[in-house]
């Protein structure tokens, strides 16, 4: 049996508003062409120290969570559509 290997790229981009605010938007192309975004954001409190790079990493963190969330969705429909039913929720 012949396998093949395929590889999904993800960007991470991360906005500064502020020394508080972080967002990360995150995407993946899919082999079939399909691009599925997400986004995710972090907020320091005023008294925490200035640290950019949690921030990125809390905000990032929140966007691959919510793109695994639609990565899943869209597995879940395609599942639906495939069979012609409703399938059983896919859990996390």
């Amino acid at each position: 049996m012949t396998h093949t290997v395929v590889g999904w790229h993800v960007e991470l981009e991360f906005q500064e508003d502020d020394d508080t605010h972080t967002k990360a938007a995150a995407l993946v192309r899919l082999p079939d062409g399909t691009e599925v975004r997400a986004h995710g954001h972090a907020s320091r409190h005023h008294t925490d120290p200035n640290q950019p790079r949690v921030g990125e990493e809390i905000a990032g963190a929140r966007a691959l969570n919510e793109l695994a969330m639609r990565l899943l969705t869209k597995a879940h429909d395609e599942i639906d559509s495939a069979s012609g039913r409703t399938s059983h929720p896919i859990h996390v």
